[in-house]
């Protein structure tokens, strides 16, 4: 698993190559989203389409951040976060720990 921030278009080539290793990555796309709306939408487009074509997953992290998973790993969603969205929000289940609580 990586942690990597999006900060220009060129980015995505690095990203790709990353989740065509097999990492999950949790990419910061604030620093581009500051700089260009446009390309933000871009970049995002470019690499759900590449995704997809692996037959990894993409979800949307909050505002800031996406999750990107390799082949053969599934991101847990609520069926109407995934048709709300062209990026579907993942989503936490809140368990308690056995013995806190």
């Amino acid at each position: 698993m990586k942690a990597l921030p999006l900060q220009e278009l060129n980015d995505v080539e690095a990203i790709k190559t990353e989740v065509g290793t097999g990492n999950i990555l949790i990419v910061r796309i604030t620093p581009l989203a500051k700089k260009s709306v446009d390309e933000t939408k871009l970049a995002i487009t470019e690499l759900t389409d590449h995704v997809k074509s692996i037959g990894g997953d993409i979800a949307r992290l909050g505002e800031e951040r996406i999750v990107i998973t390799p082949p053969g790993v599934r991101i847990w969603r609520r069926e109407t976060a995934a048709a709300e969205a062209s990026i579907p929000v993942a989503s936490f289940r809140e368990e308690t720990l056995p013995g806190t609580g």
